[in-house]
Protein backbone atom coordinates (compact mmCIF):
# COMPACT_ATOMS: atom_id res chain seq x y z
CA UNK A 1 0.00 0.00 0.00
CA UNK A 2 1.49 3.62 -0.84
CA UNK A 3 2.44 5.60 1.70
CA UNK A 4 0.42 9.06 2.20
CA UNK A 5 1.80 11.86 0.39
CA UNK A 6 3.97 14.20 2.07
CA UNK A 7 3.39 17.41 2.78
CA UNK A 8 4.98 20.45 0.44
CA UNK A 9 6.63 23.11 2.19
CA UNK A 10 5.14 25.93 1.03
CA UNK A 11 6.77 28.58 3.17
CA UNK A 12 9.99 27.30 1.87
CA UNK A 13 9.21 27.48 -1.78
CA UNK A 14 8.19 30.53 -1.82
CA UNK A 15 10.57 32.19 0.40
CA UNK A 16 13.07 30.76 -2.93
CA UNK A 17 11.71 31.70 -5.55
CA UNK A 18 9.10 28.38 -6.06
CA UNK A 19 12.11 25.95 -7.51
CA UNK A 20 14.17 25.50 -4.09
CA UNK A 21 14.10 22.33 -1.85
CA UNK A 22 16.05 21.08 1.21
CA UNK A 23 19.04 18.75 0.15
CA UNK A 24 19.27 15.01 1.66
CA UNK A 25 21.29 12.22 1.26
CA UNK A 26 19.87 9.00 -0.13
CA UNK A 27 22.26 6.07 0.54
CA UNK A 28 22.31 4.44 -2.67
CA UNK A 29 25.53 3.68 -4.63
CA UNK A 30 24.65 4.45 -8.75
CA UNK A 31 28.06 3.22 -9.58
CA UNK A 32 29.18 6.59 -11.21
CA UNK A 33 26.09 7.59 -12.39
CA UNK A 34 24.43 11.10 -10.78
CA UNK A 35 20.93 10.23 -9.99
CA UNK A 36 18.45 12.58 -7.93
CA UNK A 37 15.24 11.40 -6.52
CA UNK A 38 12.11 13.50 -6.06
CA UNK A 39 8.29 13.03 -4.67
CA UNK A 40 5.69 12.94 -6.79
CA UNK A 41 3.66 15.32 -4.91
CA UNK A 42 6.32 17.85 -4.92
CA UNK A 43 5.12 21.20 -6.50
CA UNK A 44 7.97 21.57 -8.27
CA UNK A 45 7.80 18.68 -10.27
CA UNK A 46 4.59 18.97 -10.96
CA UNK A 47 5.27 22.88 -12.13
CA UNK A 48 8.16 22.65 -14.17
CA UNK A 49 7.03 19.48 -16.24
CA UNK A 50 9.62 17.27 -15.18
CA UNK A 51 9.35 13.56 -16.21
CA UNK A 52 11.26 10.03 -14.70
CA UNK A 53 14.90 9.71 -16.26
CA UNK A 54 15.39 13.21 -17.39
CA UNK A 55 18.28 15.27 -16.89
CA UNK A 56 18.10 17.99 -14.03
CA UNK A 57 20.64 20.54 -12.74
CA UNK A 58 20.88 20.62 -9.10
CA UNK A 59 22.41 24.19 -7.78
CA UNK A 60 23.38 25.43 -4.39
CA UNK A 61 23.26 28.67 -2.88
CA UNK A 62 26.71 29.82 -3.99
CA UNK A 63 27.19 28.13 -7.41
CA UNK A 64 28.13 24.73 -6.98
CA UNK A 65 25.66 22.50 -9.22
CA UNK A 66 25.57 18.93 -10.29
CA UNK A 67 23.73 17.18 -13.30
CA UNK A 68 21.51 14.31 -12.27
CA UNK A 69 19.01 11.50 -13.50
CA UNK A 70 15.64 11.91 -11.65
CA UNK A 71 13.86 9.28 -9.96
CA UNK A 72 10.21 10.05 -8.89
CA UNK A 73 9.85 8.61 -5.77
CA UNK A 74 5.76 7.89 -4.06
CA UNK A 75 7.34 6.71 -0.93
CA UNK A 76 7.23 9.61 1.44
CA UNK A 77 9.41 7.77 4.12
CA UNK A 78 12.17 8.20 1.24
CA UNK A 79 11.63 11.32 0.53
CA UNK A 80 9.88 14.49 1.10
CA UNK A 81 7.46 16.85 -1.00
CA UNK A 82 10.34 19.56 0.29
CA UNK A 83 13.19 17.48 -0.50
CA UNK A 84 15.35 16.31 -3.20
CA UNK A 85 17.75 13.59 -2.57
CA UNK A 86 20.88 12.84 -4.13
CA UNK A 87 22.57 9.35 -4.42
CA UNK A 88 26.10 8.83 -2.68
CA UNK A 89 28.38 10.03 -5.65
CA UNK A 90 25.87 13.09 -6.79
CA UNK A 91 25.60 14.04 -2.90
CA UNK A 92 30.09 14.30 -2.89
CA UNK A 93 30.44 15.88 -6.13
CA UNK A 94 27.70 19.05 -4.82
CA UNK A 95 29.63 18.82 -1.66
CA UNK A 96 26.80 20.50 0.63
CA UNK A 97 25.11 20.26 3.81
CA UNK A 98 22.06 17.93 4.38
CA UNK A 99 19.07 20.33 4.45
CA UNK A 100 20.72 22.57 2.39
CA UNK A 101 18.76 24.65 -0.07
CA UNK A 102 19.09 23.57 -3.78
CA UNK A 103 17.50 24.84 -6.68
CA UNK A 104 16.52 22.14 -9.49
CA UNK A 105 16.58 23.10 -13.50
CA UNK A 106 16.18 21.41 -16.80
CA UNK A 107 19.49 20.35 -17.92
CA UNK A 108 20.64 21.41 -21.36
CA UNK A 109 21.12 18.90 -23.65
CA UNK A 110 24.84 18.09 -24.74
CA UNK A 111 25.47 19.85 -27.50
CA UNK A 112 28.22 16.95 -28.91
CA UNK A 113 25.43 14.12 -29.76
CA UNK A 114 25.35 15.83 -32.87
CA UNK A 115 29.10 14.48 -33.11
CA UNK A 116 28.25 11.38 -31.58
CA UNK A 117 24.86 11.03 -34.47
CA UNK A 118 27.63 11.98 -37.11
CA UNK A 119 30.32 8.72 -35.76
CA UNK A 120 27.38 6.49 -36.02
CA UNK A 121 26.18 7.26 -39.75
CA UNK A 122 30.15 6.36 -40.35
CA UNK A 123 31.60 9.80 -40.29
CA UNK A 124 35.25 10.56 -39.31
CA UNK A 125 35.37 12.79 -36.50
CA UNK A 126 37.89 15.68 -35.33
CA UNK A 127 39.71 16.97 -32.73
CA UNK A 128 37.41 19.64 -31.29
CA UNK A 129 34.37 16.88 -31.73
CA UNK A 130 36.19 14.07 -29.26
CA UNK A 131 37.27 17.09 -26.93
CA UNK A 132 33.10 17.94 -26.94
CA UNK A 133 32.25 14.54 -26.51
CA UNK A 134 34.64 13.94 -23.22
CA UNK A 135 33.94 17.33 -21.58
CA UNK A 136 29.70 16.74 -21.82
CA UNK A 137 30.64 12.99 -20.35
CA UNK A 138 32.88 13.90 -17.37
CA UNK A 139 29.91 16.86 -16.57
CA UNK A 140 27.62 14.02 -16.68
CA UNK A 141 25.55 15.61 -19.23
CA UNK A 142 24.91 12.17 -21.19
CA UNK A 143 22.56 9.39 -19.96
CA UNK A 144 24.16 5.83 -20.00
CA UNK A 145 22.31 5.33 -22.88
CA UNK A 146 24.04 8.33 -24.54
CA UNK A 147 27.30 6.61 -23.38
CA UNK A 148 26.43 3.13 -25.22
CA UNK A 149 25.58 4.67 -28.56
CA UNK A 150 29.09 6.75 -28.78
CA UNK A 151 30.69 3.78 -27.48
CA UNK A 152 29.01 1.14 -29.95
CA UNK A 153 30.05 4.04 -32.79
CA UNK A 154 33.20 4.13 -31.71
CA UNK A 155 33.91 0.56 -31.13
CA UNK A 156 35.41 -2.52 -33.29
CA UNK A 157 37.11 -0.72 -36.27
CA UNK A 158 35.21 2.51 -35.52
CA UNK A 159 38.28 4.64 -35.22
CA UNK A 160 41.17 5.25 -36.73
CA UNK A 161 44.48 6.00 -35.69
CA UNK A 162 43.98 9.66 -35.98
CA UNK A 163 40.63 9.41 -34.08
CA UNK A 164 42.35 7.46 -30.89
CA UNK A 165 44.88 10.02 -31.03
CA UNK A 166 42.02 12.50 -30.72
CA UNK A 167 40.28 10.40 -28.48
CA UNK A 168 43.43 10.46 -25.78
CA UNK A 169 44.19 13.54 -25.72
CA UNK A 170 40.58 14.39 -25.26
CA UNK A 171 40.66 12.09 -21.67
CA UNK A 172 43.61 13.81 -20.98
CA UNK A 173 43.19 17.05 -21.02
CA UNK A 174 39.70 16.30 -19.24
CA UNK A 175 40.88 15.47 -15.89
CA UNK A 176 44.11 16.46 -13.15
CA UNK A 177 47.40 15.69 -14.45
CA UNK A 178 50.39 14.80 -12.07
CA UNK A 179 53.77 16.11 -12.74
CA UNK A 180 56.92 14.57 -11.02
CA UNK A 181 59.43 17.48 -12.09
CA UNK A 182 61.66 14.74 -13.40
CA UNK A 183 62.94 13.54 -16.73
CA UNK A 184 62.11 9.83 -16.54
CA UNK A 185 59.21 8.87 -14.93
CA UNK A 186 58.36 5.13 -15.38
CA UNK A 187 55.29 2.71 -15.62
CA UNK A 188 54.09 -0.35 -16.73
CA UNK A 189 50.96 -1.21 -17.43
CA UNK A 190 49.22 -5.08 -18.67
CA UNK A 191 46.21 -5.03 -21.10
CA UNK A 192 44.69 -7.55 -18.69
CA UNK A 193 42.75 -10.98 -18.97
CA UNK A 194 45.37 -13.41 -17.26
CA UNK A 195 44.17 -13.97 -13.55
CA UNK A 196 47.36 -13.76 -10.69
CA UNK A 197 48.84 -11.35 -12.75
CA UNK A 198 50.35 -9.46 -9.97
CA UNK A 199 54.29 -8.64 -11.49
CA UNK A 200 53.27 -4.84 -10.89
CA UNK A 201 53.89 -5.34 -7.17
CA UNK A 202 57.79 -7.28 -8.05
CA UNK A 203 58.53 -4.65 -10.86
CA UNK A 204 57.65 -1.98 -9.09
CA UNK A 205 60.26 -1.77 -5.63
CA UNK A 206 62.96 -3.55 -7.94
CA UNK A 207 63.03 -0.37 -10.11
CA UNK A 208 62.41 1.83 -7.16
CA UNK A 209 65.48 0.14 -5.22
CA UNK A 210 67.56 0.98 -8.42
CA UNK A 211 66.47 4.72 -7.69
CA UNK A 212 63.83 5.27 -11.10
CA UNK A 213 60.88 6.85 -10.67
CA UNK A 214 58.26 4.45 -10.74
CA UNK A 215 54.47 6.03 -9.35
CA UNK A 216 52.22 2.98 -10.21
CA UNK A 217 48.38 4.02 -9.60
CA UNK A 218 46.39 1.07 -10.14
CA UNK A 219 42.85 -0.09 -10.48
CA UNK A 220 40.63 -2.48 -8.72
CA UNK A 221 38.92 -5.05 -9.97
CA UNK A 222 36.21 -4.69 -12.30
CA UNK A 223 35.56 -7.54 -13.72
CA UNK A 224 38.29 -10.10 -12.94
CA UNK A 225 39.31 -11.35 -9.02
CA UNK A 226 41.97 -9.04 -8.15
CA UNK A 227 43.26 -5.72 -9.06
CA UNK A 228 47.01 -5.02 -8.01
CA UNK A 229 45.31 -2.63 -5.96
CA UNK A 230 42.85 -5.19 -3.90
CA UNK A 231 46.20 -7.50 -4.18
CA UNK A 232 48.13 -4.54 -2.41
CA UNK A 233 45.19 -3.47 -0.19
CA UNK A 234 46.22 -6.81 1.38
CA UNK A 235 49.21 -5.34 2.85
CA UNK A 236 48.92 -1.59 2.56
CA UNK A 237 46.83 1.21 2.27
CA UNK A 238 46.23 2.42 -1.22
CA UNK A 239 43.50 5.32 -0.91
CA UNK A 240 46.05 7.63 -0.55
CA UNK A 241 45.30 11.63 -1.16
CA UNK A 242 47.57 13.57 -3.26
CA UNK A 243 49.98 15.15 -0.66
CA UNK A 244 50.45 11.91 0.95
CA UNK A 245 50.81 10.32 -2.50
CA UNK A 246 53.56 12.17 -3.35
CA UNK A 247 55.14 11.60 -0.18
CA UNK A 248 56.00 8.52 -0.43
CA UNK A 249 56.83 8.46 -4.27
CA UNK A 250 59.75 11.26 -3.51
CA UNK A 251 61.11 9.39 -0.37
CA UNK A 252 60.87 5.72 -1.65
CA UNK A 253 61.15 5.96 -5.47
CA UNK A 254 57.91 4.04 -5.77
CA UNK A 255 53.82 3.89 -4.58
CA UNK A 256 51.30 1.07 -5.57
CA UNK A 257 48.30 2.90 -4.57
CA UNK A 258 44.51 2.55 -6.22
CA UNK A 259 44.01 5.61 -8.88
CA UNK A 260 40.39 6.28 -8.08
CA UNK A 261 41.44 9.37 -5.74
CA UNK A 262 43.44 11.21 -7.79
CA UNK A 263 40.79 11.99 -10.43
CA UNK A 264 43.70 11.10 -13.44
CA UNK A 265 41.82 10.57 -16.71
CA UNK A 266 38.11 11.00 -15.28
CA UNK A 267 36.43 10.10 -18.76
CA UNK A 268 37.92 6.94 -18.95
CA UNK A 269 36.22 5.68 -15.77
CA UNK A 270 32.46 6.32 -16.65
CA UNK A 271 33.17 5.21 -19.93
CA UNK A 272 34.32 1.70 -17.83
CA UNK A 273 31.21 1.79 -16.02
CA UNK A 274 29.23 0.88 -19.29
CA UNK A 275 31.61 -0.71 -21.33
CA UNK A 276 31.99 -3.78 -18.61
CA UNK A 277 28.32 -4.59 -18.80
CA UNK A 278 28.07 -4.10 -22.42
CA UNK A 279 31.25 -6.36 -22.63
CA UNK A 280 32.72 -3.68 -25.62
CA UNK A 281 36.49 -3.99 -25.06
CA UNK A 282 37.93 -2.74 -28.72
CA UNK A 283 41.61 -2.06 -29.10
CA UNK A 284 41.17 1.22 -30.09
CA UNK A 285 39.23 2.13 -26.80
CA UNK A 286 41.59 -0.11 -25.08
CA UNK A 287 44.88 1.95 -25.89
CA UNK A 288 42.69 5.62 -25.23
CA UNK A 289 42.13 4.53 -21.89
CA UNK A 290 45.36 3.24 -21.00
CA UNK A 291 47.36 5.90 -22.41
CA UNK A 292 45.60 8.65 -21.30
CA UNK A 293 45.62 7.14 -17.64
CA UNK A 294 49.26 7.11 -17.59
CA UNK A 295 49.95 10.00 -18.90
CA UNK A 296 47.59 11.62 -16.42
CA UNK A 297 49.69 9.71 -13.55
CA UNK A 298 52.78 11.91 -14.78
CA UNK A 299 54.89 8.91 -17.14
CA UNK A 300 57.01 9.62 -20.01
CA UNK A 301 58.54 6.18 -20.21
CA UNK A 302 55.73 3.28 -20.64
CA UNK A 303 56.35 -0.86 -21.04
CA UNK A 304 52.71 -2.23 -21.90
CA UNK A 305 52.92 -5.99 -21.36
CA UNK A 306 50.43 -7.65 -24.10
CA UNK A 307 49.79 -11.44 -23.32
CA UNK A 308 48.87 -13.71 -26.02
CA UNK A 309 47.08 -16.70 -25.34
CA UNK A 310 44.07 -18.93 -26.16
CA UNK A 311 41.84 -17.67 -23.57
CA UNK A 312 43.49 -14.13 -23.01
CA UNK A 313 41.95 -11.01 -24.79
CA UNK A 314 44.21 -10.99 -27.74
CA UNK A 315 44.17 -14.69 -29.19
CA UNK A 316 46.08 -14.33 -31.82
CA UNK A 317 49.73 -13.06 -32.23
CA UNK A 318 48.67 -10.39 -35.46
CA UNK A 319 46.50 -9.07 -33.47
CA UNK A 320 49.44 -8.42 -30.53
CA UNK A 321 51.58 -7.17 -33.05
CA UNK A 322 48.25 -4.82 -34.92
CA UNK A 323 47.62 -3.02 -31.05
CA UNK A 324 51.50 -2.72 -31.08
CA UNK A 325 51.40 -0.48 -34.01
CA UNK A 326 48.54 1.54 -32.73
CA UNK A 327 50.33 2.17 -29.55
CA UNK A 328 53.46 3.09 -31.00
CA UNK A 329 51.46 5.48 -33.18
CA UNK A 330 49.46 7.22 -30.07
CA UNK A 331 52.78 7.08 -27.63
CA UNK A 332 54.89 8.86 -30.23
CA UNK A 333 52.67 11.65 -30.95
CA UNK A 334 51.69 12.05 -27.41
CA UNK A 335 55.91 12.27 -26.47
CA UNK A 336 55.80 8.99 -24.23
CA UNK A 337 58.61 6.36 -24.64
CA UNK A 338 56.73 3.17 -25.19
CA UNK A 339 57.76 -0.40 -25.62
CA UNK A 340 55.71 -3.18 -26.33
CA UNK A 341 56.02 -6.51 -24.74
CA UNK A 342 54.36 -9.83 -26.33
CA UNK A 343 53.86 -12.35 -23.46
CA UNK A 344 52.72 -16.18 -23.09
CA UNK A 345 48.96 -15.77 -22.17
CA UNK A 346 48.14 -19.25 -22.24
CA UNK A 347 47.77 -19.50 -18.36
CA UNK A 348 47.37 -17.80 -15.17
CA UNK A 349 50.54 -16.53 -13.86
CA UNK A 350 51.49 -17.66 -10.15
CA UNK A 351 49.59 -19.95 -8.18
CA UNK A 352 47.55 -17.51 -6.53
CA UNK A 353 44.25 -15.92 -8.01
CA UNK A 354 42.80 -13.67 -5.42
CA UNK A 355 43.87 -10.81 -3.09
CA UNK A 356 45.53 -12.83 -0.38
CA UNK A 357 46.63 -16.00 -2.49
CA UNK A 358 48.19 -13.32 -5.16
CA UNK A 359 49.79 -11.25 -2.21
CA UNK A 360 51.27 -14.43 -1.09
CA UNK A 361 53.03 -15.28 -4.40
CA UNK A 362 54.19 -11.69 -4.47
CA UNK A 363 56.21 -11.99 -1.22
CA UNK A 364 57.51 -15.48 -1.72
CA UNK A 365 59.04 -13.97 -4.79
CA UNK A 366 60.24 -10.63 -3.12
CA UNK A 367 61.79 -12.86 -0.32
CA UNK A 368 63.21 -15.43 -2.98
CA UNK A 369 61.37 -18.35 -1.26
CA UNK A 370 62.83 -21.41 -3.16
CA UNK A 371 59.35 -22.47 -3.87
CA UNK A 372 57.77 -18.93 -5.03
CA UNK A 373 56.31 -19.15 -8.11
CA UNK A 374 59.03 -19.35 -10.77
CA UNK A 375 56.63 -17.86 -14.07
CA UNK A 376 55.26 -14.73 -12.03
CA UNK A 377 59.26 -14.28 -11.07
CA UNK A 378 61.13 -14.42 -14.34
CA UNK A 379 58.17 -12.33 -16.20
CA UNK A 380 58.63 -10.00 -13.70
CA UNK A 381 62.41 -9.72 -14.44
CA UNK A 382 61.96 -10.07 -17.51
CA UNK A 383 59.65 -6.74 -17.70
CA UNK A 384 61.53 -4.97 -14.07
CA UNK A 385 64.53 -5.42 -17.00
CA UNK A 386 63.27 -3.70 -20.08
CA UNK A 387 61.92 -0.74 -17.74
CA UNK A 388 65.59 -0.16 -16.43
CA UNK A 389 67.01 0.24 -20.15
CA UNK A 390 65.36 3.38 -19.46
CA UNK A 391 68.07 4.34 -18.06
CA UNK A 392 70.24 6.24 -20.13
CA UNK A 393 73.09 4.53 -17.96
CA UNK A 394 72.05 1.11 -18.48
CA UNK A 395 73.01 -0.77 -21.04
CA UNK A 396 70.84 -2.78 -23.86
CA UNK A 397 70.63 -5.94 -22.34
CA UNK A 398 71.91 -5.54 -19.19
CA UNK A 399 68.47 -4.73 -17.75
CA UNK A 400 67.92 -8.28 -17.03
CA UNK A 401 70.71 -9.29 -14.82
CA UNK A 402 70.44 -6.18 -13.00
CA UNK A 403 67.00 -6.87 -12.16
CA UNK A 404 68.01 -10.16 -10.68
CA UNK A 405 70.61 -9.31 -8.96
CA UNK A 406 68.54 -6.12 -7.33
CA UNK A 407 65.90 -9.21 -6.10
CA UNK A 408 68.35 -11.91 -4.93
CA UNK A 409 70.41 -9.36 -2.98
CA UNK A 410 67.31 -8.66 -1.10
CA UNK A 411 67.00 -4.98 -1.77
CA UNK A 412 64.20 -5.23 -3.59
CA UNK A 413 61.75 -6.82 -0.60
CA UNK A 414 64.03 -3.79 1.59
CA UNK A 415 62.12 -1.59 -0.80
CA UNK A 416 58.86 -2.86 -0.89
CA UNK A 417 58.41 -3.48 3.16
CA UNK A 418 59.28 0.33 3.37
CA UNK A 419 56.75 1.28 0.68
CA UNK A 420 54.31 -0.77 2.58
CA UNK A 421 55.19 1.05 5.86
CA UNK A 422 54.74 4.24 4.25
CA UNK A 423 51.68 3.70 2.49
CA UNK A 424 50.20 2.57 5.31
CA UNK A 425 50.60 -0.90 7.03
CA UNK A 426 47.86 -3.30 7.00
CA UNK A 427 47.38 -4.34 10.98
CA UNK A 428 45.01 -6.67 9.81
CA UNK A 429 46.22 -10.31 9.63
CA UNK A 430 44.17 -11.72 6.16
CA UNK A 431 43.97 -14.95 5.45
CA UNK A 432 42.51 -17.23 3.25
CA UNK A 433 39.10 -18.75 3.26
CA UNK A 434 38.38 -21.08 5.99
CA UNK A 435 35.55 -23.12 3.75
CA UNK A 436 38.52 -25.05 1.18
CA UNK A 437 37.78 -27.86 -1.57
CA UNK A 438 40.36 -29.53 -3.95
CA UNK A 439 39.22 -29.93 -7.33
CA UNK A 440 40.84 -33.10 -9.00
CA UNK A 441 41.71 -34.45 -12.54
CA UNK A 442 39.22 -37.17 -13.52
CA UNK A 443 42.08 -38.46 -16.26
CA UNK A 444 45.62 -39.25 -16.48
CA UNK A 445 48.03 -37.09 -18.77
CA UNK A 446 50.11 -33.91 -18.94
CA UNK A 447 48.23 -29.89 -18.73
CA UNK A 448 47.54 -29.14 -21.92
CA UNK A 449 45.20 -26.53 -21.62
CA UNK A 450 44.20 -23.90 -18.84
CA UNK A 451 40.81 -21.43 -19.19
CA UNK A 452 42.26 -18.05 -18.12
CA UNK A 453 38.58 -16.57 -18.15
CA UNK A 454 36.83 -19.42 -16.47
CA UNK A 455 39.36 -20.10 -13.63
CA UNK A 456 39.00 -16.07 -13.21
CA UNK A 457 35.45 -16.66 -12.81
CA UNK A 458 35.36 -19.20 -10.23
CA UNK A 459 37.61 -17.03 -8.40
CA UNK A 460 34.72 -14.33 -8.43
CA UNK A 461 31.88 -17.06 -7.63
CA UNK A 462 34.18 -17.90 -4.64
CA UNK A 463 33.66 -14.42 -3.20
CA UNK A 464 37.09 -12.79 -4.57
CA UNK A 465 38.02 -9.59 -4.60
CA UNK A 466 35.80 -8.16 -1.93
CA UNK A 467 36.69 -11.47 0.37
CA UNK A 468 40.08 -10.97 0.27
CA UNK A 469 40.95 -14.75 1.34
CA UNK A 470 38.79 -16.13 -1.43
CA UNK A 471 40.07 -17.39 -4.61
CA UNK A 472 41.89 -20.26 -6.25
CA UNK A 473 44.62 -21.80 -5.46
CA UNK A 474 46.64 -23.58 -9.00
CA UNK A 475 48.37 -26.69 -7.49
CA UNK A 476 49.56 -27.60 -11.44
CA UNK A 477 50.28 -25.73 -14.49
CA UNK A 478 50.55 -26.45 -17.97
CA UNK A 479 53.19 -29.37 -18.95
CA UNK A 480 52.72 -30.83 -15.34
CA UNK A 481 51.82 -34.71 -15.58
CA UNK A 482 48.72 -35.35 -13.24
CA UNK A 483 47.53 -38.93 -12.46
CA UNK A 484 43.66 -39.44 -11.83
CA UNK A 485 42.39 -37.93 -8.24
CA UNK A 486 45.55 -36.12 -8.13
CA UNK A 487 44.90 -32.39 -6.91
CA UNK A 488 44.77 -29.55 -10.02
CA UNK A 489 43.84 -26.21 -7.91
CA UNK A 490 42.45 -25.32 -4.80
CA UNK A 491 38.90 -23.41 -4.04
CA UNK A 492 38.76 -20.92 -1.06
CA UNK A 493 35.58 -19.15 0.17
CA UNK A 494 34.36 -17.27 3.42
CA UNK A 495 30.74 -17.74 2.69
CA UNK A 496 28.93 -21.03 2.03
CA UNK A 497 26.61 -19.76 -0.64
CA UNK A 498 29.96 -18.17 -2.07
CA UNK A 499 31.53 -21.76 -1.49
CA UNK A 500 28.71 -23.05 -3.49
CA UNK A 501 28.56 -21.68 -6.41
CA UNK A 502 32.26 -21.52 -6.96
CA UNK A 503 32.21 -25.29 -6.59
CA UNK A 504 28.84 -26.10 -8.89
CA UNK A 505 30.95 -24.04 -11.76
CA UNK A 506 34.17 -25.96 -10.99
CA UNK A 507 32.09 -29.42 -11.43
CA UNK A 508 30.52 -27.85 -14.61
CA UNK A 509 34.05 -27.44 -16.35
CA UNK A 510 37.25 -27.92 -14.32
CA UNK A 511 38.69 -25.09 -16.41
CA UNK A 512 41.84 -27.69 -17.35
CA UNK A 513 42.50 -29.66 -20.01
CA UNK A 514 44.49 -32.96 -19.81
CA UNK A 515 46.13 -34.43 -22.51
CA UNK A 516 46.49 -38.07 -22.59
CA UNK A 517 50.10 -38.43 -24.26
CA UNK A 518 53.10 -36.12 -24.45
CA UNK A 519 53.81 -32.46 -23.05
CA UNK A 520 52.13 -29.58 -24.40
CA UNK A 521 54.07 -27.78 -27.12
CA UNK A 522 56.38 -24.71 -25.67
CA UNK A 523 54.63 -22.35 -28.07
CA UNK A 524 56.40 -18.63 -28.23
CA UNK A 525 57.36 -18.32 -24.77
CA UNK A 526 59.18 -20.06 -22.14
CA UNK A 527 60.15 -19.53 -18.31
CA UNK A 528 63.01 -21.22 -17.75
CA UNK A 529 65.63 -19.04 -18.55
Amino acid sequence: MKNPPAAPAEETVERHGGNALRLKRIAIDTFRENVAYMHRDCEIYRAEGFQALAKIEVTVEGGTSVLAVLNVVDDSAIIAADELGLSEQAFDQLDAATGALVRIDHARPPTSMDAVRRKMMGERLGQPDFDAIITDLVESRYSKMEIAAFLVASGEGGLDRDEVLYLTRAMLGAGERLDWNEPLVADKHCIGGIPGNRTSMVVVPIIAAHGMLIPKTSSRAITSPAGTADTMEVLAKVDLDPDMLHQVVHRHRGCLVWGGTAKLAPADDVMISVERPLGIDSPQQMVASILSKKLAAGSNHLLIDIPVGPTAKVRQMREALALRKLFEFVADRLGVHLQVLISDGRQPIGRGIGPVLEARDVMAVLRNDIDAAVDLRQHSLQIAGRILEFDPDVRGGQGYAIARDILESGRALARMEAIIDAQGRQQQRFETGRLQRDMVAETTGHVVGIDNQHMARIARLSGAPMSKGAGVELLAKLGDEVTHGSSLYRIYAEYPSDFEFACACAERNSGFQIGSGSEPEPGLFRYDQ
